[in-house]
């Protein structure tokens, strides 16, 4: 059976009030009090021990889509200032096997090196063990996800401003794996960009 000390107000009074400890005591304060609300920003579900923690289920969803073999960037794009660009650089630079897709086919570059583009998803080799990221307005996401969906596709990621209610209803009922909405650590929801390290880390566990 574990403990807790509780300090009288009086003894707390008289500690606050002494000049040698007041600033200490305060400067040293918050290192020690854990909120709801910084328990919320860590985004973690604690259990009854304050060192242990539950993984979400949008956490535990993160390590489902990065547990495929291959991926997919649909809305891959040649310009390096787009997210289309920098979340297909992101596969690239972690030597993930992915595949860049966009309407004109054209290929990307990535640090010296062409990666060759597919035009749709039914070009995939392998549509039902890759799981793909989504970067398009969310007209062309439901497309994309109603083509993926017949092929076959495990697992979608949907960056922030690829969706609205439609495409959100529709990614739920017919995906396992859906990746999409508020949570994460960026202030936009999940992305791939902020959230994809920690959750391919935990994948590779």
């Amino acid at each position: 059976m574990s403990l807790i000390l509780r300090p009288s107000f009086l003894s707390l009074q008289h500690i606050l009030n002494k000049p040698s400890t007041k600033h200490h005591f305060h400067q040293q304060l918050p290192r020690f009090i854990i909120t709801p609300s910084y328990r919320k920003q860590q985004h973690h579900f604690f259990t009854s021990s304050p060192t242990t923690f539950k993984m979400s289920a949008t956490d535990a969803t993160a390590k489902t889509f990065f547990s495929s073999p291959k991926f997919a960037v649909v809305g891959a794009s040649t310009n390096t200032e787009k997210f289309g660009y920098k979340v297909f650089k992101w596969y690239a630079d972690r030597d993930l096997p992915a595949t860049p897709i966009n309407p004109q086919g054209a290929a990307l570059t990535v640090n010296g090196q062409s990666y060759p583009a597919i035009k749709s998803l039914s070009a995939l080799e392998s549509p039902k063990e890759t799981s793909v990221s989504i970067i398009t307005g969310p007209a062309i996401t439901l497309k994309t996800l109603q083509e993926a969906k017949e092929l076959g596709v495990p697992a979608v990621w949907l960056q922030p401003g690829t969706y609205n209610d439609e495409v959100l209803a529709y990614a739920n009922e017919n995906f396992g794996t859906v990746v999409v909405g508020k949570g994460g650590w960026g202030g936009e929801g999940w992305c791939v960009l902020v959230d994809g390290e920690r959750s391919l880390g935990a994948a590779r566990l």
